[in-house]
């Protein structure tokens, strides 16, 4: 549905070059959620702008559903955006007009009859569940229903592509909840591809399906978020998860300290016990996390194993073989 191919953007400061993005390449199917997580400055928003060119990229393609969109004449790419909503993070409402003149303004400029635009934002409203606030104006929302009226409006075209540009970072977490739940909703009641922007870990363990890492202007990582979370060494993996806090843990003698990944089935399996079970190794936990993304159970868990040293070898084996990436963690 997106499809970014090697962009570039470079802006002047004076004589001075500023490499925003660095030869990015990303891919988005049809009904994905994926995230785009980043530290500040590391290009996150013009990545997003350049999908529907309010920033043009200065080298690279992209394409949104199968369209160049850097080919498209103005009329053409007036019409492609018709098909692309926004969402952002200071909501971008106007003042002066009310919640439903809000939502129906691209419906104005889209040419929609008023009578046929007027359902529109009713049906809109309800979705959002904001229908009692039609009238009401944005000085008297929240920033909750702020950024339920921006949804709102983002999808009165209907569009088959969000874009949402760190579209929570500016509300409380309760509020947060509540706007990825309708965000989550609105992905699986009108299938709808979305592209968010953040940098905010919880966004992406609650909503997304895929994920992106990038850094610098390049794109470091991509993949499932569950792959992602439950594979040592990712960086995704290493923003989620802080180090264990292995040290001055008493190890015993000829005792290690390993770590563990879960996901999904393995996370189900009684594993500390089949290793004492199986291969006469005790199993004690140090320390562990494990909780739901997307549904999944994902976590780490600390552990010592102790035993004769032929054991440990085939108890460390059958971890590899059965997906838990046991890795070595100091203690000293």
């Amino acid at each position: 549905m997106i499809e970014l191919r090697d962009i570039s953007k470079v802006y002047r400061q004076g004589k001075r070059e500023v490499r925003a993005l660095d030869g990015v390449s990303l891919r988005v199917a049809p009904g994905e959620v994926l995230g785009v997580l980043g530290h500040s400055g590391a290009g996150k928003s013009t990545l997003i702008r350049c999908v529907n060119l309010l920033e043009r990229p200065t080298a690279g393609e992209v394409r949104v559903e199968g369209r160049d969109m850097l080919a498209l004449a103005p009329r053409e790419l007036r019409h492609a955006r018709q098909g692309i909503g926004m969402i952002f993070q200071h909501f971008n409402l106007f003042s002066s007009q009310t919640v439903a003149g809000n939502i129906a303004y691209p419906l104005a400029i889209a040419g929609w009859p008023p009578g046929r635009a007027r359902e529109r934002v009713e049906e809109l409203l309800a979705l959002v569940g904001l229908s009692d606030k039609a009238q009401a104006y944005p000085a008297q929302l929240s920033g909750g229903q702020k950024q339920r009226v921006g949804i709102a409006r983002a999808l009165a075209p209907r569009p088959r592509v969000l874009l949402s540009d760190e579209a929570t970072s500016a509300l409380d977490p309760e509020t947060t909840r509540s706007v990825l739940g309708l965000l989550r909703d609105i992905n699986r009641q009108l299938g709808l591809t979305i592209l968010l922007i953040t940098h905010q870990m919880e966004v992406l363990k609650e909503i997304c399906h895929s994920a992106a890492v990038l850094e610098r202007g390049r794109v470091v990582e991509q993949g499932k978020v569950i792959d992602l979370l439950a594979r040592p060494g990712t960086r995704l993996n290493a923003l989620c998860y802080a180090p264990f806090a292995a040290a001055g843990w008493p190890v015993r003698p000829g005792g290690r300290l390993v770590g563990l990944s879960l996901a999904g089935d393995s996370a189900a399996q009684p594993v500390l016990a089949q290793l004492a079970r199986r291969f006469g190794v005790d199993a004690t936990l140090v320390e562990g996390t494990l909780e739901r993304v997307g549904g999944v159970p994902v976590g780490r868990l600390l552990v010592e194993l102790t035993g004769a040293p032929e054991a440990l070898e085939q108890a460390l084996g059958h971890l590899r073989e059965q997906g838990y990436s046991p890795e070595p963690v100091a203690h000293a």
